[in-house]
């Protein structure tokens, strides 16, 4: 069951031990996780949500130098099927730098980048595939951060190029740190299943519908299973509820396992919201401190002119004009 509103499951009080967020996993699978979000308000859910689809850091193949390509796919066809090859991640946040932030390069190194390269030629009458596994690592990393993820039963990879009698391709990439908010790359998730009040008892949508609303809509009994006694269809509509269990399914790309991105979803949201609380709670700056919008001038002297006052300027006039408003 889930929980619902201040008051527990039902009649159950809540235990103020375990009053926090409650996360119920449903159903795990190597690339899926299916799990119930509970005890806690909507913003933070969505929130956990939005940062699980754009803000957790992977590794992608960022740059990509052609010394030659006599393939029929232009360079920059080849340099984004390049980029979206989906590279390990894990231990990323930990292990790899930002280029922008890295101290050691100004454009990469061993610190924020990992280095493959791909060399293959066709010298056979038959077309030859070119697929991930062909991407060879050279900065040997002990640690496996950016090599390529390879989980189909031939142990390929995703397909890249397919190359003729003759036909050579010769390259190097350099993958680096970033989120997806750059770009949809750096993505570690590829959707994110997100929802809550199966029965709408809530009415936070107003279904459109042509003649049956219910055969329309079906409900997902699996997560309505989990809604309350309240949240039931022919319960008394309570506008001041308030949803407590939120439904996600989530399915990732393979640059991290399921569980890890909410793990790491997580830790990215407390890292955030504690710049938040650091900014707010500064104890060593008064008002004219350096957050202060008046922070990079002194605070006025009481004979010294300053706006508001009326004061003298250095050429005669107040602020406002000869008589202090505005000359009139």
């Amino acid at each position: 069951m889930a929980y619902y509103g201040t008051n527990g499951y039902g009649d159950d009080a809540m235990d103020t031990e375990s009053s926090g967020p409650k996360v119920t996993v449903r159903e795990v699978e190597s690339g899926r996780c299916d799990f119930v979000l509970q005890n806690c308000p909507l913003a933070l859910a969505n929130s956990l949500r939005r940062v699980m689809l754009a803000e957790i850091p992977t590794i992608a193949i960022d740059l990509v130098e052609v010394e030659s390509n006599s393939s029929v796919l232009p360079d920059e066809f080849l340099a984004h099927r390049l980029g979206l090859i989906p590279l390990n991640s894990m231990n990323v946040a930990s292990g790899l730098q930002y280029t922008r932030e890295c101290g050691n390069c100004d454009d990469h190194c061993e610190q924020c980048s990992v280095t493959l390269r791909l060399h293959v030629k066709c010298s056979s009458p038959e077309n030859l595939l070119v697929f991930a596994k062909d991407l060879i690592m050279v900065d040997g990393r002990t640690d496996d951060i950016g090599k390529p993820v390879i989980r189909d039963s031939a142990g390929n990879g995703p397909l890249l190029a397919k190359l003729r009698n003759g036909q050579e391709l010769k390259l190097s990439c350099i993958a680096k740190k970033g989120i997806a908010k750059e770009h949809a790359k750096w993505a570690p998730s590829a959707a994110i299943g997100f929802e809550y009040d199966p029965n709408n008892k809530l009415r936070h949508v107003d279904y459109w519908y042509e003649v049956d609303a219910k055969d329309e809509w079906p409900v997902n009994q699996k997560n309505a299973e989990w809604e309350s006694e309240e949240t039931a269809a022919d319960f008394t509509f309570n506008p001041d509820a308030q949803p407590s269990a939120f439904f996600f399914d989530l399915e990732a790309t393979g640059v991290l396992e399921p569980d890890e991105i909410v793990h790491q979803g997580v830790d990215v949201l407390q890292k955030k919201l504690a710049e938040i609380i650091n900014g707010l709670t500064r104890s060593d700056e008064g008002m004219n401190g350096g957050m202060s919008p008046d922070g990079y001038e002194p605070a006025p002297a009481e004979d010294d002119y300053a706006y508001g006052r009326g004061g003298t300027t250095p050429y005669g006039a107040t602020a406002y004009g000869q008589n202090g408003y505005g000359g009139y």
